[in-house]
């Protein structure tokens, strides 16, 4: 078991999860938007002292890439980026939609993560039993979602927003616990580079001549 510190900001609520020796210390504010900036680093430090952990003995530093908050997907990772810059480790970047989909619950052979991106459209991406990506990331509307549910796939989700019928609302802290740890097994660190599926409403503005 490796020691780490695992920061999701990418949707309405703020975890952070660490990791030392086997044993774990969480903290799960369920209604953080728009205070993630000033909230987080507080967060960090009750986990990191309820384990007598210190940033240096980490093995690595997670982060969730999004699909989300723009806002709260860049505070997520520049908090874990200033922590590898500090300490020379390694960085975990791990999807909201991994985080769905490492839920514990069986989904069957299909499972689509949506996220909320408001006015009925969404953040999806399909995973398969493995949890191997069979749906890249995309941005859905509403009958686009529906369509793909009629295909088999079951519906999953990290926003209590939601508003789809036989779409389960998950746990983000154990999803976040579950893709930690099976990708840090796998190996699969890397930069932590935001995801977005789609772009922002200043960039969609720009394209169509529009003023930011």
């Amino acid at each position: 078991m490796k020691n780490f510190l695992a920061i999701d900001t990418s949707n309405d609520y703020l975890t952070v999860l660490a990791a030392k020796d086997g044993r774990f210390a969480l903290s799960h504010l369920p209604d953080c938007a728009m205070r993630h900036s000033v909230t987080l680093m507080g967060e960090v430090d009750k986990v990191l002292k309820e384990l007598s952990l210190k940033a240096e003995e980490c093995d690595f530093f997670a982060a969730s890439v999004g699909a989300g908050s723009f806002t709260g997907i860049r505070i997520g990772i520049a908090a874990a980026k200033g922590f590898c810059a500090a300490t020379g480790k390694p960085s975990l970047p791990v999807t909201s939609f991994e985080i769905a989909a490492y839920n514990g619950i069986d989904g069957g052979e299909k499972t689509l993560c949506l996220i909320d991106a408001l006015h009925d459209a969404y953040y999806a991406c399909g995973f398969d039993r493995e949890k191997k990506v069979i749906f890249p990331p995309a941005y859905l509307e509403k009958e686009e979602v529906l369509a793909l549910q009629r295909e088999g796939y079951a519906l999953r989700t990290l926003s209590r927003s939601l508003d789809l019928p036989k779409c389960t609302l998950v746990d983000p802290v154990e999803g976040l616990k579950n893709a930690v740890l099976a990708k840090a097994e796998k190996g699969e660190f890397a930069e932590l580079i935001a995801l977005y599926a789609r772009k922002s409403s200043a960039e969609i503005n720009l394209g169509r001549g529009g003023q930011v």
